[in-house]
């Protein structure tokens, strides 16, 4: 007989649903960037012309796969600031795009992390950088 699933614990479903508000506040902030460069261009735009084509230049760039997981301004930013108190042998929950799953730290160097499930291969890990996940403590 399996055991029955449990709810995820409060604290990381709201990680969960704000993971996609710093997602949309990573794309504000990229075009805000647009907006500003384009305003203070030599013999710039006006500012509804800048602000206009900056939406339309975010348009194209959010196609750009590479260029968008790599534009994390502000989830990253917070995702740095959630893991800083954890440590090689916490237990922690990591917090992706529309998911969680609770995982062991089995390395930690800088802005990365060395995670693996607990019940999982002990050998095996996964390396993440912490401003592409949230890891929030256990």
């Amino acid at each position: 007989m399996r055991t029955p699933i449990r709810p995820l614990p409060e604290p990381v479903e709201r990680w969960v649903a704000r993971a996609r508000l710093l997602r949309w506040l990573d794309a504000l902030a990229g075009w805000l960037v647009l907006w500003f460069a384009l305003a203070a261009w030599p013999g710039g735009l006006p500012r509804g012309a800048a602000a206009l084509a900056a939406l339309l230049i975010l348009g194209i760039l959010v196609l750009v796969v590479p260029l968008r997981r790599r534009w994390r301004v502000v989830s990253g930013a917070v995702g740095l600031w959630m893991s800083r108190s954890i440590v090689v042998g916490d237990l922690a929950w990591c917090v992706g795009p529309g998911s969680a799953e609770r995982v062991i730290v089995t390395a930690r160097r800088g802005a990365r992390v060395t995670v693996a499930t607990p019940g999982g291969d002990a050998v095996e890990g996964m390396s993440v950088r912490r401003t592409r996940v949230f890891l929030v403590p256990s």
